[in-house]
């Protein structure tokens, strides 16, 4: 496993933030080749061209609108848990985004690719839904 944290302090206020945050469809607009479909218990990231993919599915296994939520990534290929929280600041609000992520069949020896390749496109996400 991977783990991965990023913080932005943000001028919006905290539900503002979580609500940017936790609109999950809107997250593969910041994800190449991902769109996102709502399940009942979260969501399915589809990343792929045609056939030729895999889903990533994840469950909300805590949510404590507006400032905790969880997430169990349980598919096939990618694995681990999510956390997102926010927290007033008095100009606005401080996003953490925690993640422990692994690819599963990817040797440990790849672990900073990994944790490189993460941050970098879970920045993407958090600083598009952001703004």
């Amino acid at each position: 496993m991977t783990l991965i944290q990023i913080v932005r302090e943000v001028s919006l206020t905290p539900q503002e933030s979580w609500d940017r945050l936790t609109d999950w469809e809107r997250h593969g607009e910041f994800v190449p080749l991902t769109r996102i479909r709502l399940t009942e218990h979260g969501f399915v990231a589809r990343t792929g061209i045609g056939r030729v993919g895999f889903d990533d599915p994840m469950d909300v296994v805590e949510s404590r609108s507006p400032s905790y939520c969880r997430l169990v990534k349980r598919g096939r290929v990618v694995t681990g848990w999510a956390e997102l929280s926010v927290e007033p600041l008095n100009d606005g609000s401080r996003v953490t985004w925690r993640e422990d992520i692994h690819v599963r069949g990817t040797p440990r020896v790849l672990d900073g690719l990994t944790r490189a390749s993460s941050t970098r496109l879970f920045s993407r996400v958090i600083d598009g839904l952001l703004a």
